[in-house]
């Protein structure tokens, strides 16, 4: 990415939860299976939602009259991996938001776009090992026409967000190439689309899965 300064991380500092934002450290003493008292570290968020679900990524599968079907990307610069990430759009559920609708709000302002909300997932783990932050998965439809401009981002004041938009059928080629050139990949995203490229790799073990035995 351009611009006049590249985003780094130039220091850090130890941050005591009472000050603290959006997370805070704790420690979890429990038994385990064999009656053993043990401790286990833990990063926990401060805004979870009421619905008790933290945050939500939206899946995407952009329809075009006269293009393949493609999906679109955000690149930006995460502090805590002091990289920059290519990911699915994603953002914190408010209050009183479902994660259908935090999903739609999140698309439009992060890409521009309006889509539909088409599946969502139960609620999953993060990163079960640290966190116990959760997100539920909106696959979200976005149907365009032919001539349509590419839409004006809704960026909230320094958020810094690069759109790419790859075919759907690129996809995990073009993770691939992200990562050679530095960026992280989503965890997330990069999962989903290995499932889609193994799928298109093996189309006899899905033809087998899906079959029903007698039909």
């Amino acid at each position: 990415m351009s611009s006049p300064h590249q985003p780094k991380v130039t220091s850090l500092v130890d941050l005591p939860s009472s000050e603290a934002k959006w997370i805070k450290l704790q420690k979890a003493i429990y038994r385990d299976a064999r009656g053993n008292e043990r401790i286990w570290e833990i990063a926990s968020r401060k805004t979870t939602s009421k619905s008790g679900v933290d945050a939500v990524a939206m899946g995407n599968i952009i329809y075009h009259p006269s293009k393949p079907p493609s999906t679109i990307l955000v690149i930006q610069f995460r502090p805590p991996l002091n990289a920059f990430t290519v990911e699915w759009p994603a953002g914190l559920i408010d209050a009183n938001e479902s994660a259908e609708e935090a999903a739609v709000r999140e698309l439009y302002e992060e890409t521009g776009y309006h889509g539909k909300v088409v599946s969502t997932s139960p609620a999953v783990a993060a990163d079960p090992g640290m966190t116990n932050a959760n997100m539920k998965l909106c696959m979200v439809e976005i149907q365009l026409k032919e001539g349509d401009p590419e839409p004006e981002q809704h960026l909230d004041e320094g958020e810094e967000i690069q759109r790419v938009n790859v075919p759907l059928a690129e996809l995990y080629d073009r993770l691939e190439e992200f990562a050679k050139e530095g960026y992280v990949v989503a965890a997330k995203l990069y999962h989903w689309a290995a499932g889609v490229q193994y799928a298109i790799d093996h189309p006899k073990l899905f033809e087998k899965v899906g079959s029903k035995e007698g039909a």
